[in-house]
């Protein structure tokens, strides 16, 4: 029996002719599978992080000790998805 991957069926946003590891700046999303609030929740206007987002929030960080020409940008932490901006330099 053979399944089908519903994610080849999707259409991608990105620029087929640039290769993404090409100097420039990238605002990322990334989300919690089944958009599960993994990350924390926010209470009177206000972001709480559950031990699973204060991990998410650190190795953000992180990225600029593992990533050689990469500084980072904004950054948030929602309940179920990040968003941020990496720049990475030639």
């Amino acid at each position: 029996m053979t399944t089908i991957n519903p994610r080849r069926n999707r259409k991608t946003t990105r620029l087929q002719q640039w290769n993404y590891g090409w100097a420039g700046v990238y605002f990322i999303t990334i989300c919690t599978k089944n958009r599960v609030h993994y990350f924390g929740k926010i209470e009177n206007q206000k972001m709480i992080l559950s031990p699973v987002g204060i991990i998410a929030n650190i190795l953000w960080y992180e990225i600029k000790n593992h990533a050689r020409n990469v500084e980072l940008g904004a950054f948030v932490v929602m309940p179920n998805h990040v968003h941020g901006v990496i720049f990475i330099t030639s």
